[in-house]
């Protein structure tokens, strides 16, 4: 059996990848719009509307759910880890952004008065509770969109 072919038919693996796709092409589509001009970082970076964190595990847990029935161990599985990734996406990461953020601010005061050169840490990691709920939504219907 080839397996590039047989993967290649994994609906649960695609709807999943195509989540994430449409959530980050949505943000640099955003991002676009909003700051006139166009930022490769965009694609490939965290943070930001929708979450494609949330986009991607909740495909996968809607694709698992339609395949192997809501009430399989495998959804629940799944559902389990969706939680978890969504909950760090919104919490634990947006905490650690927020740091970044006045560390920041702490290492500018230090650059201006002692002539440090430090590079900035990153602050946009995490999302806010909207971004992980719209990007929620989006793998589910992307899910549901391309069931075969």
């Amino acid at each position: 059996m080839n397996y590039f072919v047989e993967f290649s038919k994994n609906y649960i693996f695609w709807t999943s990848a195509a989540s994430w796709v449409i959530a980050q092409s949505i943000k640099v589509a955003l991002g676009v719009f909003r700051e006139k001009r166009f930022d490769f970082r965009w694609f490939i970076g965290t943070g930001g509307m929708p979450s494609s964190h949330a986009a991607g595990v909740s495909a996968l847990a809607t694709s698992v759910g339609v395949t192997y029935g809501f009430d399989s161990a495998l959804f629940a599985i799944t559902l389990i880890f969706t939680l978890i990734v969504m909950f760090d996406a919104q919490g634990v990461r947006l905490a650690t952004g927020r740091q970044a953020e006045i560390l920041n601010k702490m290492l500018e005061d230090i650059y201006w008065k002692k002539k440090l050169d430090e590079d900035e840490l990153k602050e946009l990691i995490g999302h806010t509770p909207v971004e992980v709920f719209a990007g929620a939504f989006l793998g589910i219907m992307v899910s549901l969109l391309l069931y075969k």
